[in-house]
């Protein structure tokens, strides 16, 4: 579910934290700014299915982390991309509306940013630095799925298991996570089975407890530890290309 948000347009509220937003130019986030929509979206809120177009480019706030899924012929879902506060969903540097490729669904529900497809390539007509800007963050996301398909071809389960989970913890801050076994399963593309394995192994490691609905992770250096180096990768691309979007390491 999507709901609007009761305060007003813009993004100088503190739990409104856009890192890619944040990051634009003063007079380039003055061309966004009154076009800006606060929302808050619900876990499992399909903000664009495949196929559909694209109406709204999407920025997430503080915690709320959006999954883009490959749908295959099964029905399945597999994950190709987790976006959080350093990143946008949908129409950033496509011109005008076009269809989506991927579902993209929120995983921790939150506060997000959202604009008109229309208004946003509007403003990138009157600003190269803008359009430029955007398609460094293009490059950025690109580079995370292309890291993906390497890790999924190559590393074990228990490693990318910890490597999702500390991905999680680098753009929330929050080491409890809104997070089943059966949704962590299907975003890795594995049965519910190997999941349970790979946690309750970590359960008895000390990395992690299991609550309701809920995983909390008691040692965030183990956790990283167990992890492949994707994430690493990924993030020192990200510095190099849009230095200051990913959050920091304590950022919360």
């Amino acid at each position: 579910m999507i709901r609007r948000s009761p305060t007003e347009n813009g993004i100088n509220e503190d739990t409104h934290v856009s890192n890619l937003l944040n990051a634009l130019r003063p007079a380039d986030l003055a061309l966004l700014e009154p076009h800006l929509e606060r929302v808050y979206v619900d876990a499992g809120t399909v903000l664009v299915e495949a196929g559909d177009t694209v109406k709204y480019a999407w920025f997430p706030c503080g915690p709320t982390l959006v999954s883009f899924l490959v749908l295959l012929e099964d029905a399945r879902g597999v994950e190709t991309a987790l976006i959080g506060r350093e990143g946008a969903v949908g129409g950033i540097v496509s011109q005008g509306r076009l269809p989506a490729y991927a579902r993209a669904v929120v995983q921790f529900p939150g506060p997000m940013l959202r604009i008109d497809a229309g208004l946003l390539e509007a403003a990138k007509l009157e600003s190269v630095k803008l359009r430029h800007f955007f398609a460094r963050y293009a490059d950025c996301l690109l580079a995370q799925v292309f890291q993906g398909v390497a890790c999924n071809a190559t590393h074990s389960i228990e490693q990318r298991t910890a490597k999702w989970l500390c991905a999680a913890i680098d753009r929330t801050g929050d080491h409890v996570l809104p997070l089943t076994q059966e949704q962590l399963a299907g975003m890795l593309g594995v049965g519910r089975s190997y999941v349970g394995r790979v946690v309750a192994t970590m359960k008895r490691r000390g990395t992690l407890r299991t609550l309701r609905g809920r995983l909390m992770i008691n040692e965030f250096d183990d956790l990283k530890a167990l992890a492949c180096g994707c994430n690493g990768l990924v993030r020192a691309h990200f510095d190099e290309v849009l230095a200051g979007v990913y959050p920091s390491e304590g950022e919360g």
